[in-house]
């Protein structure tokens, strides 16, 4: 061990062992590299959207959920959908089992209808099978 400072007329020279920092280099190049992901470009992306021909296309009733509403009719409240006329929950549950059920349904009610037949009518729509079911006021 020697504990004598140095002479001030020595110099140590940096030496930088350069085969050993490229290794380095060129193996964290290969690390970054294979670890990281390569996504193609968005611009390249196929849409999963596509459109159909007319020959296969649906019809527009396809697409529309079933509207039941909740109404007045000669002073008794009264359930619709499209042109039939129900008065009791048996009746529009029947009805509404033998429709499509993937859109959902509206329950449109409006504002003269008491409140336990906009629940009845929202009740049997989940009843018949329905996930989708939206409570939409009619205002005048």
């Amino acid at each position: 061990m020697q504990f004598r400072p140095k002479q001030s007329g020595q110099r140590n020279a940096v030496q930088l062992n350069l085969p050993s920092m490229i290794d380095v280099v060129f193996l964290l190049l290969i690390f970054f590299l294979f670890s990281s992901i390569i996504n193609p470009s968005e611009a390249h992306l196929a849409p999963n959207i596509q459109s159909q021909s007319a020959e296969g296309a649906s019809s527009g009733r396809d697409f529309a959920p079933q509207v039941v509403l909740v109404e007045m009719l000669d002073g008794a409240p009264v359930y619709r959908i499209g042109s039939r006329v129900v008065r009791d929950r048996r009746e529009l549950a029947s009805i509404l089992r033998d429709l499509p059920r993937e859109l959902g349904v509206f329950v449109r009610v409006d504002d003269a209808v008491p409140v336990g037949f906009a629940a009845s009518a929202i009740q049997v729509c989940r009843d018949a099978g329905y996930t989708k079911v939206t409570y939409v006021p009619k205002g005048r």
